[in-house]
């Protein structure tokens, strides 16, 4: 006797199969978690044992910065996504997910204002507002950058609730290169080139994360509009199934490019800041070896979980059925957002010679 188990494609009286690549999508995610969960609960955990000492309010400017770089991926991602629709023959670009880029820039604006009122209280947690020197910003190069970003967040809005919300790119651009720049301080060894490989990472990033996210949108967007024309269901269902399969493996070609140079830039500013001999013991020493320790394990995952999704669209029989490991690398992406945020704000490893 010969047990046939069910394929993807089966489906039972009671309904759908359900598919075991969502399973081990899952199981990948919970052990991602688990793995990034010291740097994830603050830098606390991510000192001990370390003898670094953070700055005070290390915790408040870490969600800060993280929530400044998602308000940056997701208009980023929105206008993105739209410019990949255009290329894809048949699709429906009448319908449109609702933008999220509005709420995004105000998120961006918040956290921007938050970061700034650090910077014009010496780069401590203000209590009082008259903690504060906001005549100071413009006399230093960090308040410059950080009114920069205020200002760039708050031209972004007013593009994303205009007729041109293309034109939001630039103010966006704005953000991502003071990012560059506030990283990269003019006393650091060869501070153009690490801003450079900033610039670079950071818009890859954004438009890998925030370009994924309103695929899957779009994508749902698109099926339950077909769904809603009685007249012809079965066509434009197929229609819309197939202009989103073309989406998905169009994205897929280019963030593979993404990823890459998200690679390649990262690596390299690594190794600017902990000098080859020493990487294996700052890793596992400093609080920022074990923050980007935990952060190279996330992406992995993420690149896992993008070529299981790859895979699908290539052999599955339902193309579609990619959205599941894509979606499951969208919250694999939102993990390391948030990594990246504490990264930034823990103390740079130590230049050992």
């Amino acid at each position: 006797m010969t047990l046939i188990r069910p394929t993807a494609e089966t489906a039972g009286a009671s309904g759908p199969v359900r598919r075991p690549a969502a399973g081990r999508a899952a199981a990948l995610l919970v052990l991602v978690a688990v793995a990034a969960l010291i740097p994830l609960l603050g830098p606390r955990p991510a000192l001990d044992g370390t003898g670094e000492a953070a700055a005070p309010g290390v915790g408040g400017i870490a969600l800060l910065r993280a929530a400044l770089f998602a308000a940056l991926c997701v208009p980023a991602g929105e206008l993105f996504a739209a410019r990949l629709a255009r290329r894809v023959p048949g699709a429906p670009l009448e319908y449109a997910p609702r933008s999220w880029a509005p709420y995004a820039a105000a998120a961006g604006f918040v956290a921007a204002l938050g970061l700034a009122s650090v910077v014009a209280t010496g780069n401590l947690l203000p209590h009082h507002l008259s903690d504060m020197d906001v005549g100071g910003l413009y006399q230093t190069r960090d308040g410059k950058l950080a009114l920069l970003e205020v200002n760039a967040f708050l031209a972004a809005g007013l593009c994303a609730l205009s007729r041109r919300p293309a034109a939001q790119a630039w103010p966006l651009a704005a953000v991502a290169l003071a990012e560059a720049l506030r990283a990269h301080p003019a006393p650091e060894h060869g501070p153009l080139v690490g801003s450079g490989l900033t610039l670079v990472h950071v818009t890859c990033a954004a438009l890998w994360t925030g370009g994924l996210l309103h695929v899957l949108r779009m994508l749902r967007t698109w099926r339950a509009s077909s769904k809603a024309e009685a007249a012809e269901t079965a066509v434009s269902r197929v229609s819309a199934d197939a202009a989103g399969a073309a989406l998905l493996g169009l994205y897929a070609r280019v963030a593979a490019a993404l990823f890459a140079a998200l690679t390649a830039t990262g690596v390299w500013s690594a190794l600017r800041r902990m000098p080859p001999g020493t990487v294996l013991d700052q890793l596992t020493a400093t609080s920022y070896g074990r923050t980007l320790l935990a952060k190279l394990v996330l992406v992995a995952a993420v690149a896992v979980l993008a070529l299981l999704a790859r895979l699908r669209l290539r052999r599955a029989a339902d193309r579609l059925s990619a959205c599941v490991p894509a979606r499951a690398e969208v919250v694999a992406l939102g993990l390391v957002v948030a990594v990246s945020g504490l990264l930034t704000a823990l103390p740079l490893p130590i230049r050992w010679s």
